[in-house]
């Protein structure tokens, strides 16, 4: 059995969110200063307002969009970013082109994951109950042991699916939570309502988002449905993504997907720089390694915009 360690977070739901979206361009962002009275006015508190102000403007969202446009113009392809910050007094919400709807491709791997993830939690089923493969699972991929009758663990399929996004441990996945009626039937009410996973397959950055962050929240199962969950998502085979973008060491649980000129990356960044944050990108027209560096480039313009919170 595959063991990672990593670091569980459960971040309480956030009452006072700011959000913003990109395309069309519309900002709300904290105030992080007003100018006090008069009176009131130490060379102290002035040094605090210039510190405030430059600040909310390294923060500003119309940064973030202005460098995150020119990655995308320049790569020719279709892009679509969702940003939720975690945690914080003032945390923001962002996209670009959020809501565009996206070849999901292996991303519904993360959305079966994440389902199994609360069953389990809730006791519903076991982790290391057997799903049993038939042939109908079947499509090519990492692994290739698949045999009419053989029957793996819940978590032996998961580690399957997250670490190396095997397509039958994915199908066979789908069939254990309920098939993709179910699945979809549960994304919707955990916020993912412009997907249509599995059958059509189709999401958006902004639905990924939403769930990620209901899971670092804890919505979805909380601490036990992460302690299950994130081992199998954090050191993956494909690391070129968001994981590239981000500084040091820093513990990124992600899910991809790339078919064809398809690439996506869905990720939760468990230690950001000032605190966790969710982000996700979906791109399609570029492909292969033009996509996987256009994902890092803007999750190294994140990593920055997130370095400045306050």
């Amino acid at each position: 059995m595959l063991v990672a360690a990593v670091v569980f977070i459960a971040v309480a739901p956030v009452g006072n969110e700011a959000q913003a979206r990109t395309t069309p361009p519309t900002t709300t962002v904290p105030v992080a200063a007003q100018t006090p009275p008069a009176a009131a006015l130490t060379v102290a508190g002035a040094r605090q307002i210039v510190v405030s102000v430059n600040q909310l403007a390294t923060r500003s969202p119309m940064s973030l969009a202005a460098a995150i446009d020119s990655i995308v113009q320049s790569s020719g392809g279709s892009v679509g970013i969702a940003l939720i910050e975690l945690g914080g007094s003032t945390p923001i919400t962002w996209s670009y082109n959020g809501d565009a709807i996206f070849t999901a491709a292996s991303t519904y791997k993360l959305v079966a994951m994440m389902m199994e993830a609360q069953n389990i939690a809730s006791g519903a089923v076991d982790a290391y109950g057997l799903v049993c493969y038939s042939d109908a699972d079947f499509e090519p991929g990492w692994f290739d042991d698949y045999s009419d009758g053989a029957c793996y663990t819940r978590t032996e399929l998961a580690q399957r699916a997250g670490l190396y996004s095997d397509n039958t441990a994915g199908h066979m996945l789908v069939r254990d939570v309920g098939g993709a009626d179910a699945l979809n039937a549960w994304a919707a009410a955990a916020g993912a309502t412009g997907s249509v996973f599995a059958t059509d397959n189709t999401t958006t950055a902004s639905d990924l988002a939403t769930l990620w962050a209901a899971e670092a929240k804890g919505s979805l199962g909380g601490q036990t449905a992460q302690a299950w969950l994130y081992p199998m998502l954090v050191g993956t085979a494909t690391e070129a993504g968001i994981p590239a973008g981000v500084g040091g060491s820093t513990a990124v649980a992600h899910k991809t997907g790339q078919i064809d000129q398809v690439v996506n990356d869905a990720a939760l960044v468990i230690s950001g720089p000032r605190g966790a944050f969710v982000l996700t990108v979906m791109t399609d027209g570029i492909g292969g390694t033009g996509a996987w560096q256009l994902i890092a480039s803007v999750s190294s313009e994140v990593w920055t915009f997130e370095a400045a919170r306050a």
